[in-house]
């Protein structure tokens, strides 16, 4: 990440940031030591050290931040692409045609609608990167208050090490079927988590640098993925049921596609800090949806045709089973060693979905309080690794039932978040500004009595409305099986926080 220094003086104060003059500037720190060690093993002991990128959770001054260029807008569409064209994205795809037995066209109508309303959201919470210096979480104290925030940062651990496993099982299922099942399983989980701790330990400059040209090739065997398997596409192909449970169907699988979206909201502004404030807000929404949304929408819509091959043909299910890894492989199945190749490729782009999530939960542990701020942010990206990896042996060969029932799990809590943060923001926040130096000082946040609530009337929501094989809500099974616990989540929040809100800064003032 070559970038310059901003000659005026650092300041966090408020929003009015935006309206910064762009100043003569100078060359970036690198985000590495300096003095650069001889050996490989001293090089791995620094980076161990110094977690690459030696900044925590602090906000980053505008001294730090990097100029806006010609190529900005460039450069943010593309990081944003290239970690959103990931194959865990064409499992997804694969269960609206194959798990849930939706036809093409229903499954196409939900992603491209269910991914646009996400990535609008995560357009939104990308935007305060830049204005604040602050990662998303961090930001989100301005909206709960310091304490609440706390249980959205324990929240998004757990929904990394989630999305992190997932990625982990899909990549070692398919590198042991491209060696023919010589690799096993579990070596191919221990692989793709150890390249994404290795890239996670260096932060952010590895990282920009990786997903500059990672899409590329990603991008290339995908074409060759929909030349290869597209011919086997059944459009006609789906499950006859009643209206009733159809709709329940679609309002499922509308929840999921929303879901994956939204799983980026609580890291979007994390890969903005270094931006300057002067950033015009609708540049970095338009850049992220347009760089997010076009990459998912891809991959959901080839996964569902890829779905659709196999739920019509009994040999590929014979042959490739139902779970995965053997999806992709059915991709390739005329093209021999190069469809192997390829597999592989496909395997790599999960390192750019599965890094951004192993960085960011370093500094999710962080936010906990201070006591885990003064721990190397090494340290829990360690440990995150060493978890989620576990996971992702344990529940290797139930893949698909993992995805059905940890994806919506996201959404409930995420749409809560969203609500709290808008309604903040538009009704109580927008004419006094923001102090961002307080961003550690509890007592000059809100109070989060009202975001805690809330956020608690949000959960009784979901927990009526949620349908799921370990529990069923009375609403959704009047439903018909429909999954309606974000949306009932959601809509809980919404009613319930602004009378509270405005109850608290009567009684409280902050």
């Amino acid at each position: 990440m070559q970038s310059d220094l901003e000659k005026s003086p650092p300041s966090l104060q408020s929003e009015s940031q935006s309206d910064l003059q762009n100043t003569p500037t100078s060359e970036l720190k690198d985000a590495l030591p300096e003095s650069k060690p001889r050996s490989t093993w001293q090089r791995l002991i620094s980076a161990l050290k110094g977690s690459g990128e030696t900044r925590g959770i602090e906000p980053v001054p505008l001294e730090e931040r990097q100029p806006v260029t010609a190529s900005t807008s460039l450069h943010m569409m593309i990081m944003w692409f290239a970690m959103s064209l990931a194959t865990n994205n064409i499992i997804v795809g694969s269960m609206g045609t194959f798990v849930l037995g939706l036809s093409f066209k229903d499954t196409a109508l939900c992603a491209v609608f269910g991914n646009l309303l996400g990535v609008c959201a995560v357009g939104y919470v990308s935007t305060w990167g830049p204005i604040s210096g602050n990662r998303t979480l961090i930001v989100g104290r301005f909206f709960m208050g310091y304490y609440p925030s706390k249980v959205c940062c324990a929240l998004n651990v757990l929904t990394n090490l989630g999305y992190c496993m997932v990625n982990c099982v899909v990549g070692g299922q398919i590198l042991s079927r491209v060696s023919g099942g010589g690799l096993s399983v579990l070596v191919g989980i221990v692989i793709i988590a150890g390249l994404s701790w290795i890239m996670a330990m260096f932060g952010m400059k590895i990282f920009a640098i990786y997903e500059r040209f990672a899409w590329l090739p990603q991008l290339m065997v995908l074409c060759v993925m929909l030349g290869s398997a597209g011919p086997n596409f059944d459009f006609n192909i789906h499950t006859e049921v009643s209206q009733g449970v159809l709709n329940a169907k679609r309002i499922t699988f509308f929840s999921l596609c929303l879901s994956i979206a939204l799983a980026w909201a609580p890291l979007a502004a994390d890969y903005y800090v270094y931006y300057p404030p002067h950033v015009k807000r609708w540049r970095t929404f338009t850049v992220t949806v347009l760089g997010c949304g076009q990459a998912m929408l891809i991959t959901i819509l080839i996964g569902a045709g890829l779905g659709t091959a196999l739920a019509s043909s009994a040999v590929y299910r014979a042959k490739y089973g139902d779970n995965p890894g053997g999806l992709l492989m059915m991709a390739y199945d005329t093209l021999g060693g190069f469809g192997k190749f390829c597999a592989v490729i496909n395997v790599l782009s999960l390192l750019a979905n599965n890094t951004p999530g192993v960085y960011s939960m370093g500094m999710n542990f962080q936010m906990l309080g201070d006591f885990f701020r003064k721990v190397p942010r090494a340290v829990f990206v360690t440990f995150s690794t060493v978890v989620y990896a576990a996971c992702a042996m344990g529940g290797r060969n139930q893949l698909y039932e993992v995805f059905k029932s940890f994806l919506p799990l996201i959404g409930y809590w995420v749409i809560m978040f969203f609500v709290i943060i808008v309604q903040e923001d538009l009704l109580f926040r927008r004419r006094i500004g923001y102090d961002w130096s307080a961003w550690n000082t509890p007592q000059k946040l809100p109070m989060g009595i009202a975001a805690g609530t809330a956020f608690l009337i949000g959960w009784a929501g979901a927990i009526v409305g949620m349908d799921q094989s370990y529990y069923g809500g009375p609403i959704a099974k009047l439903a018909q099986g429909a999954d309606l616990g974000m949306w009932l989540g959601g809509g809980f929040t919404f009613v319930s926080f602004p009378p509270l809100r405005a109850l608290e800064l009567r009684f409280i003032g902050r």
